[in-house]
């Protein structure tokens, strides 16, 4: 029976082994200082001590952000292991809802039309609006901050260290070489060893150091405009981390209004003699100092008007869009570069801002995302407004 084998190519295998052994010997007289070392200039290696700050900083905060989000480190884990495998994320429940059910249930247990089972009726279905928001916001975080990091981290950080690491090969074949030419030429005038004379030993040792220099300058000088691309990432960075206080302030501002309601709906319940209807901060403690325990949150303005207060949290994604058109995302798109937007279909409000290019692009239009902007393809859009 024959059995193709693959194709070796010893000489290739022999030269690569070479090459790997003699790294190890240069790097090891470099550790006990009986080899030089060829230093890079000042201006690389400032640029490659911010490089390895920015890659550190933006691991930390990135994962600091994701623990915040989720606390559970059993769930991260979870969602790591399904974005791995390309498979979708389960859906849990939070806490809150959690909570909400059982408040419910108890409630209904209790009896709705008593007053504390009709209460915990309520505050369960709040509870429930509350964890809603919480994993709207989840999402929401995790689209405009989290993802944009990792993008950073698994793609331009990741092909600046393995490029470092070339040039650190090549740096460690040119002091080699160095070592080479050194040591033929501190043999001239000697007997020929091995039938080959000293200058012919010193010109294949010159001849490879003139590789070895050309091989890493080159690498050097791709390395070092790698590296200066690096300090335009942070005004890219500095828009995702607006994006995520944009998201923070709609949802406290959401969870402030739900738990608003859900107070004054609270007061309602009280027996006739306790019940409230005004809005008036001083009446709203004196009545609910009924139930006991301590004084609930009231903003010392009072309550504001629910429709004023609905205005103002949707004002931060809304009033700043004047001239702008909704869009909605028909599929998945990834920028091709800077000044084009990342657009995704599964997030849970798939639907951006979109005006038009001055001057109009056949293919393009200007997108705002929070308070991203960018273009965006029109073949992924739908229209969601005639004006």
């Amino acid at each position: 029976m024959n059995i193709k084998m693959p194709d070796f190519d010893v000489k290739k295998f022999v030269k690569g082994a070479g090459s790997t052994l003699s790294r190890v010997v240069q790097l090891t007289e470099e550790k006990l200082g009986t080899s030089e070392k060829t230093e890079m200039d000042a201006r690389f290696e400032h640029l490659s001590e911010r490089s390895d700050s920015a890659k550190l900083w933006t691991e930390k905060i990135m994962r600091d952000t994701e623990a915040a989000l989720i606390p559970n480190p059993a769930n991260r884990v979870e969602d790591f292991i399904f974005e791995k495998i390309e498979k979708q994320k389960p859906k849990r429940l939070s806490n809150l809802e959690y909570l909400g059910l059982d408040m419910i249930e108890g409630g209904g247990e209790f009896g709705q039309d008593g007053p504390y089972g009709s209460a915990l009726i309520k505050v369960g279905q709040a509870e429930q609006k509350l964890g809603s928001c919480e994993r709207d916001f989840i999402g929401s975080a995790g689209m405009c901050f989290i993802q944009p990091l990792k993008k950073f981290l698994e793609g331009e950080m990741k092909t600046i260290t393995k490029e470092k690491g070339v040039l650190e090969s090549k740096r460690l074949d040119l002091d080699a070489c160095k070592n080479r030419v050194r040591k033929a030429r501190s043999m001239i005038g000697q007997q020929a060893k091995d039938g080959i004379s000293p200058e012919v030993t010193l010109e294949q040792a010159e001849r490879d150091l003139r590789v070895a220099q050309s091989e890493f300058d080159r690498q050097a000088e791709i390395t070092k405009l790698l590296l200066e691309g690096i300090s335009t990432t942070q005004a890219t960075h500095l828009r995702y981390l607006h994006s995520l206080v944009e998201a923070q302030v709609r949802y406290y501002g959401q969870c402030n209004k739900i738990m608003s309601d859900l107070q004054r709906e609270l007061l309602t319940t009280l027996p006739t003699d306790h019940n409230i209807t005004s809005r008036n901060p001083d009446d709203i403690r004196a009545a609910s100092s009924y139930l006991g325990g301590p004084q609930p949150y009231v903003p010392v303005s009072g309550y504001e008007d629910e429709d004023a207060l609905s205005e103002r949290v949707n004002n931060i994604e809304l009033g700043a869009n004047s001239g702008y058109r909704r869009a909605r995302v028909l599929c998945s798109y990834d920028a091709k570069d800077g000044t084009e937007l990342n657009l995704s279909s599964n997030e849970a409000r798939a639907v951006i801002f979109v005006c038009e290019c001055n001057p109009p692009h056949s293919d393009y239009m200007n997108g705002k995302q929070g308070l991203l902007k960018g273009l965006v393809p029109k073949a992924f859009l739908e229209m969601l407004d005639d004006d």
